[in-house]
């Protein structure tokens, strides 16, 4: 998700124990300066490589999906998406979230008991809560289908989607505990194992049956994502410590009170996502709704790996340096630093060739979510930037702080789509995207700064006024000036900002760490760089 460069605490095995033994936490200062910008580097490359195959993987689902399903049918797996990603947010009180950072804190204070006792609570914990989900579901499964669909229809397969409720609860409980422990090469190759699985069994089932495999394919990704979860987990060897009753109640509203934040915040985001698909729906149709679908899973799937790679190793370690405000601050710019340089090419990209990139994911059926494709991937360079300084309120626990931020930014959220859709049509889905994370940007830059004194570096500013100029310029050529000048444009500043972003991000580790061959690429990218500057 990795070099020589030492990790906060990296893993070692003893041949006696087979316990993972951790570096001690005073280490970390030291290693965290002279390594971090490699170790960012590492992470969002390992964590890039399973995100290229889940890509590929993904393109070739998505692409089977909206080929047999039509719009229409896209828009019903959407649908169906977001009501298991809702259930499974509401379900999962956020204990995954919280594990994650309990097990994180344990690790940074070597503290294998503790590792311990919150894997074994959070393991009992999450399948309760997917019991719980999938009962849920069932029970209210006629007034889930009436809220979504407008009728008592698709009640049956709303039912059914509670299985998926279920895999998927225990799923993310296991992977709590490979996350928490810093396993990044296992939660990668987790990551591709399941999503290639998924893909194998799902895309028959919709061959076959149309529609009427939508459900059994999202259950079948479910059941291959908590077998692999499962299979990595259990590699990672800590002994059993015993718990009574009381003991096991105390880890377990630990987790809980914590985790109600993250599941508010979850709770929000995917309710935001649902009640915004809605209203596409209600005001524009079906067909709108499978252009949105398709435009909002190819506006974050370059950004993706990098926000994964945020929570996979970044959020870890930023929990074990949560007391630190100055080591805190530097981890923040350093992570948004590397996140923008990797962001903005792949986003200049897709702005540019956004019609190829619809064509080739889907059909020549989706060209109209073209100019929501564009909005979104605007709000999704937001992301990059907003997302390490919303890891300083986790990392410290914040949880007031961080559910108000997030109600204050759902409430926006909603009242922005309401209003640009009621405008705009399809294409104010993506306006609102854009302008939430405006929003949100400013709120937690404001917070943070009260939280941990939070400024941005001299080198983030400079950075992010080069791509905005650059994106700005882009974006708007597609609106005022011919597709073929404008795409000139695009291709010219797709190319600058790689050499650009190479060049940078060379100047930030030592390049004699990679292998050979994109060693010599990257130098003559250097070089070439360089040259056209003394030129100039």
């Amino acid at each position: 998700m990795l070099s020589k460069a030492t990790l906060p605490y990296e893993d070692a095995v003893t041949e006696s124990t087979g316990v993972p033994q951790l570096a001690s936490i005073e280490e970390v200062p030291k290693k965290a300066e002279s390594g971090t910008y490699t170790q960012i580097l590492k992470s969002s490359a390992l964590v890039g490589g399973s995100s290229v195959l889940n890509i590929l993987i993904g393109i070739i689902r998505t692409k089977a999906m909206a080929v047999l399903l039509g719009p229409a049918g896209f828009g019903l797996f959407g649908l169906y998406g977001s009501i298991v990603n809702l259930t499974q947010t509401l379900a999962g009180m956020g204990v995954n979230s919280s594990g994650v950072r309990q097990i994180a804190a344990a690790a940074g204070e070597n503290n294998i008991e503790n590792i311990s006792q919150t894997s074994t609570v959070l393991r009992r914990v999450s399948i309760l809560l997917g019991l719980l989900g999938a009962l849920f579901l069932i029970t209210f499964s006629r007034q889930v289908s009436f809220v979504t669909f407008g009728d008592y229809k698709h009640a049956s397969a709303v039912s059914l989607l509670s299985v998926a409720v279920l895999f998927m609860l225990i799923s993310v409980g296991q992977g709590a505990l490979i996350q928490g422990m810093r396993r990044i090469s296992d939660l990668a190759k987790m990551n591709v194992l399941g999503a290639l699985s998924g893909m194998i069994i799902s895309i028959p089932l919709v061959y076959v049956f149309r529609e009427r495999g939508v459900v059994p394919s999202l259950i079948a990704v479910a059941a291959t994502a908590m077998l692999t979860s499962s299979w990595y987990s259990r590699k990672i060897r800590i002994p059993t410590v015993s718990m009574d009753t009381p003991a096991i109640s105390r880890e377990a509203v630990a987790l809980l009170k914590l985790g109600f934040a993250f599941m508010s915040s979850g709770l929000m985001t995917m309710g935001v996502a649902y009640v915004v698909r809605i209203t596409v729906l209600r005001k524009v149709g079906f067909e709108a709704t499978g252009l949105y679908q398709s435009a909002w899973t190819l506006g974050g799937l370059y950004v993706g790996f990098i926000l994964q790679a945020m929570g996979a190793d970044f959020y870890p370690r930023l929990t074990a340096q949560a007391n630190n405000n100055t080591a805190c601050n530097r981890l923040v710019n350093e992570q948004a630093r590397v996140g923008l340089l990797l962001a903005g090419p792949g986003v200049l990209a897709t702005l540019t060739f956004a019609p190829l990139v619809i064509a080739l994911f889907y059909s020549v059926k989706f060209a109209a979510a073209v100019p929501i494709l564009r909005w979104i991937c605007l709000g999704t360079v937001l992301q990059v930037i907003t997302w390490p300084m919303g890891f300083i309120i986790i990392a410290k626990a914040k949880q007031g702080i961080f559910f108000w931020c997030e109600v204050a930014w759902a409430v926006f959220s909603l009242a922005l789509a309401w209003v640009c859709v009621s405008a705009y049509g399809l294409t104010g889905a993506g306006v609102a995207f854009f302008g939430s994370y405006i929003f949100h940007g400013i709120l937690i830059y404001f917070v943070v700064r009260e939280l941990s004194a939070f400024t941005w570096s001299s080198e983030n500013k400079k950075t992010a006024v080069i791509f905005f100029m650059l994106i700005s310029s882009v974006f708007g050529s597609f609106y005022l000036l011919p597709f073929y000048v404008a795409l000139g444009i695009g291709i010219l500043a797709v190319s600058l900002s790689t050499i650009y972003s190479i060049h940078l991000l060379m100047n930030l580790i030592s390049i004699d760490q990679l292998p050979e061959l994109p060693r010599k690429f990257l130098r003559y990218l250097d070089f070439t760089w360089r040259k056209n500057a003394v030129s100039k």
